[in-house]
């Protein structure tokens, strides 16, 4: 037998290190090649990490949150055969244990590669269970049996989410993914056995805190936010929309669509409006580097499209919508919208924006004001429609209306040049004949 380390491979062009979201295995685990072991985070994107042996896990070099730097070594397993470590060199096994397994904000001694705790575990003999099936429907967690107290459930960020919103105790759900992961059918089928088992009473009091830690997308959001606000001194401008016309060919041009097009949404139109008035103000399509004190004003209009995900805010962007007629700017939002909600958008698809949309869809609220995706100097963002009575000179009369809630940063953008900017897509939205103009 031999052992095996796992480094960090490298998961982007220009990438130096990452976040570690989540493991997927632990120490003891018997693990097949292709075996996701853990999840790691660059940017907005997640990257699997796959095992490329068979083998039992017997140490793990990272704890969750921490950045680990691309090539340092995140794993050993026990392995057939000699490894790719030498047994005779205790100096090289050594000089793997000392090398820093990741590049950490604050030094946790608990997190050194080699802890007395990991070694004892990986020493300790133990009854060889069966290699994890393909199925995973290893251990007695089919049963649903609950765990042992302290013994944390292997799930992802997605799955933790949907446990909490229908009030699940993930202790309490069968996995039936490798090593016990619990996914979302896990939780569909908890959740079908029976609401007196799946939900806890609303009734009783609760004094316990949960310490949560903020990490991967979460902590990448919280960063983000708080470098936009800290750094964009924020003007927010809201006008109001009359879309009656616009929803009228909307649903016209959805009823006669062809089989290949996408059923379009107002953002299409919106994305539209907004690359004929960028045509007319440029400048409001831009990126400030502020410590260089440049302003890099872009022709290609990529606009990022804030959407929210089981596991948080994303951006995918869609590239050169200057380029794109009102189908492909539909059929590429789509695109992208299932990329973000799976997770599997790259990071190349979650980065390049110029101008950012957001929008809370039917939960929009009357208005809004949204913070700028640093280091754009623009953000427009969507209020939900709704019919309102407008007075026509003679009487009431209902309309579709919604606003637009939009913020720019007032060092780079004149609350004139705003105003300017709104009050044009505002024209295009209301008479959307003038969007295909030319």
């Amino acid at each position: 037998m031999g052992e095996h380390v796992i480094k960090l491979p490298d998961v982007g062009e220009g990438v130096a290190e990452a976040e570690l979201v989540e493991w997927h295995v632990k120490v003891g685990d018997l693990v097949r090649e292709d075996t996701v072991l853990a999840a790691v985070m660059t940017d907005k994107a997640t990257v699997e990490i796959p095992s490329p042996v068979d083998g039992e896990i017997l140490w793990l070099g990272a704890e969750i949150g921490d950045t680990v730097a691309i090539g340092s070594p995140i794993v050993r397993l026990k392995v057939a055969g000699e490894g790719n470590v030498k047994p005779q060199s205790d100096a090289a096994e050594e000089a793997i244990k000392a090398e820093p397994p990741a590049k950490l904000p604050t030094p946790k001694p608990e997190a050194a590669p080699a802890s007395p705790k990991a070694q004892s575990k990986a020493a300790e003999p133990k009854a060889k269970p069966a290699p994890a099936p393909a199925n995973g429907a290893a251990r007695n967690l089919v049963s649903g049996a609950p765990r042992p107290e302290g013994e944390k459930p292997l799930a992802s960020p997605a799955v933790r989410l949907r446990a909490r919103e229908a009030g699940i105790d993930l202790r309490q759900v069968a996995g039936s993914g490798p090593a016990g992961r619990i996914g979302h059918e896990d939780i569909e089928a908890f959740l079908a056995r029976g609401p007196q088992v799946a939900k806890t009473s609303g009734l009783a009091r609760k004094d316990n805190v949960e310490d949560i830690k903020v990490i991967g997308l979460r902590r990448k959001i919280a960063e983000k936010m708080a470098l936009a606000k800290s750094r964009i001194p924020h003007i927010t401008y809201v006008e109001e929309i009359d879309v009656t016309s616009l929803e009228e060919l909307r649903a016209t041009l959805n009823k006669e669509k062809r089989q290949d097009r996408p059923k379009l949404t107002l953002l299409p139109f919106l994305m539209r409006a907004m690359v004929k008035a960028i045509a007319d103000q440029p400048s409001i399509n831009a990126i400030f580097d502020d410590e260089a004190g440049i302003i890099h004003q872009h022709g290609g209009v990529h606009i990022g499209i804030a959407a929210q995900t089981p596991s948080g805010l994303v951006v995918p962007v869609v590239k050169h919508a200057e380029a794109r007629d009102l189908w492909e700017c539909g059929a590429e939002v789509n695109r992208l919208a299932e990329a973000a909600k799976s997770g599997t958008a790259s990071r190349d698809e979650l980065s390049g924006s110029t101008i950012t949309i957001t929008s809370l869809g039917a939960m929009g609220g009357v208005a809004t004001t949204p913070v700028i995706n640093y280091p754009e100097v623009a953000i427009v963002g969507v209020n939900k429609m709704m019919v309102r009575p407008v007075w026509d000179g003679t009487q009431f009369i209902p309309r579709k209306m919604m606003n637009l809630s939009s913020s720019f940063d007032h060092r780079v953008i004149d609350g004139w040049d705003a105003a300017v900017f709104v009050q044009r897509i505002k024209a295009l939205l209301e008479t959307p004949a003038l969007i295909f103009v030319d």
